[in-house]
């Protein structure tokens, strides 16, 4: 008869591996893999406890060697409006926005191809592994950096993102097109809003949507 230990004092020890993948040519590690064999006190966890372990184990290293024959190419350009299209976003600090959205990317081991603000929009251009949805990189990108925003004071208001966003994918070919389109807002806004920008977008890419709800307006 083993003595019951609580699951939070367990000290785990066993083999320890890790796996790694390739993307965009550099190697990134898995959160390492321990597979418990022994209490506290020293003594061997049951047959029965050990086999339940190691049929995890083996289920979790499979879909690890899945993911390290996993190849892709996605090229993601995802763009978001400030709540009610507001013109919050301001040249003094929109460098620094930036810089702080690339490092949400890089976190989250996704390669930013570029970025670009207005003062009621954001455009971004990503390499994407496919470890991530895209709603729930979209929705990190959006709720950490409005954190930052108002934390920071950046705006004499509190500042929000407009719920939901757009998603468009690109073939290799017309990546290097998208950056230069990315990085020319300013200009290409001086003949376009940014309401037509987007509408034009959905069409070009056959995305349906119902013209009353594309964004929220104030109530």
């Amino acid at each position: 008869m083993f003595q019951h230990v609580p699951s939070e004092r367990l000290v785990l020890s066993g083999i320890r591996t890790i796996i790694t993948t390739r993307s965009y040519g550099t190697l990134m590690p898995h959160r390492n893999f321990v597979l418990p064999t022994m209490r506290p006190d020293g003594t061997l966890f049951s047959h029965h406890f050990t086999m339940f372990f190691v049929a995890h184990a083996i289920s979790y290293f499979i879909h690890l060697i899945q993911m390290a024959n996993t190849y892709t190419q996605l090229h993601i350009q995802l763009v978001f409006a400030v709540k009610y299209r507001a013109a919050l976003i301001q040249n003094e600090w929109k460098e620094r926005l930036h810089q702080y959205i690339t490092a949400i990317f890089q976190h989250n081991n996704h390669k930013i191809l570029q970025v670009n603000s207005m003062p009621d929009h954001i455009h971004i251009f990503i390499g994407m592994r496919p470890n991530q949805s895209i709603s729930a990189l979209a929705q990190n990108v959006k709720s950490e950096s409005s954190k930052w925003i108002n934390e920071n004071k950046l705006c004499k208001s509190s500042f929000a993102w407009q719920e939901g966003f757009g998603a468009f994918s690109y073939s290799k070919t017309h990546v290097p097109d998208v950056i230069r389109y990315i990085q020319n807002q300013e200009a290409h806004h001086k003949k376009e809003t940014f309401l037509d920008e987007y509408k034009r977008l959905l069409k070009a890419f056959e995305v349906e949507y119902d013209e009353r709800y594309i964004f929220k307006e104030p109530e």
